[in-house]
């Protein structure tokens, strides 16, 4: 059986960066305090700790007053930062520039659509932390919607902008803004409505999809690597299954199953945009032992 690792699996520009800064202050202070989980990656958390990064929730925040504190890539609401202020913290701010691009155009169109009387459609995961900070972008009328049943609560008879999560997928995201178009010519009795759709998925992770799909149909069975918790992760996921049905998730080697490499010859390895390239090699082996194969670094 031959394995081989998707070269183009693996961290984002946005997750490199925030665990570059991370080990960076690592290395200087030996301990730094991490406000949600820095990447979701499980596995690549708990090598982080190891070096002495200590995760943390919001509701801990105020028993480290002074301590220095790492924001994660994923972006924060102002509420957060006005906090640590508060608690004298430093703060190391690992927000993408992707996301913080984004959380400005929230802000900036929010202020204007409260004049107007409008409001902000955010398609993407209700309570993941990158759209809890485009929430606190503004106070005007938001909604975070996942499927087209979650407009139902939702007047169209105004202007509306439609953003997107940044790891969310591209279709999925157009199938949303066509439901609010047409619920909004409804509203409105006519063709032209006053709606702005910004283009905000990530152009990395936009790419992922297709490229995966082409890797996942190049193989006979694709290990798909991911944290639980990562959103892009189920998405591409989805997308190998969609495209090779002997797709299977796993989150560390220890979960491999020998059935699934039964009659395979050429193995496909590979993960999300939360997924560390040591993970996928570490399967890669996994699945070489379990085998007796060989896998392409």
């Amino acid at each position: 059986m031959k394995i081989e690792i998707d070269e183009k699996s693996g961290f984002c520009f946005g997750v490199v960066r925030a665990i570059d800064m991370a080990e960076r202050e690592l290395s200087k202070r030996g301990q730094l305090l991490c406000l949600g989980d820095i990447v979701h990656n499980g596995e690549e958390v708990m090598r982080l700790e190891r070096r002495g990064l200590q995760t943390i929730q919001y509701p801990e925040l105020d028993s480290h007053a002074g301590r220095t504190v790492l924001l994660r890539a994923h972006g924060e609401p102002p509420s957060t930062y006005e906090q640590a202020q508060r608690l004298g913290m430093s703060v190391v701010d690992a927000t993408c520039p992707v996301v913080l691009a984004l959380q400005r155009k929230v802000k900036a169109r929010g202020e204007a659509l409260r004049a107007e009387g409008g409001a902000i459609i955010i398609f993407g995961k209700n309570g993941h932390a990158e759209v809890l900070g485009l929430l606190g972008q503004t106070e005007c009328d938001r909604y975070v919607v996942m499927t087209i049943a979650d407009l139902e609560s939702i007047a169209f008879n105004r202007p509306i902008d439609c953003f997107s999560q940044t790891t969310m997928s591209p279709t999925q995201y157009l199938s949303v803004v066509s439901a609010v178009r047409e619920r909004m010519q409804r509203a409105f009795g006519r063709e032209e409505v006053p709606l702005q759709v910004h283009a905000t998925t990530c152009a990395q992770v936009s790419n992922r999809k297709q490229e995966i799909g082409m890797f996942a149909a190049a193989h006979d069975a694709v290990l798909f690597v991911s944290g639980v918790k990562s959103s892009n992760g189920r998405m591409l996921y989805q997308e190998c299954l969609g495209v090779n049905p002997r797709t299977f998730f796993l989150s560390s080697p220890d979960e491999m199953r020998i059935e699934w490499l039964q009659g395979v010859e050429r193995l496909g390895v590979c993960g999300a945009t939360s997924t560390p390239r040591w993970l996928m090699e570490a399967v890669a082996r996994r699945a070489a032992e379990l085998a007796e194969g060989s896998y392409e670094r």
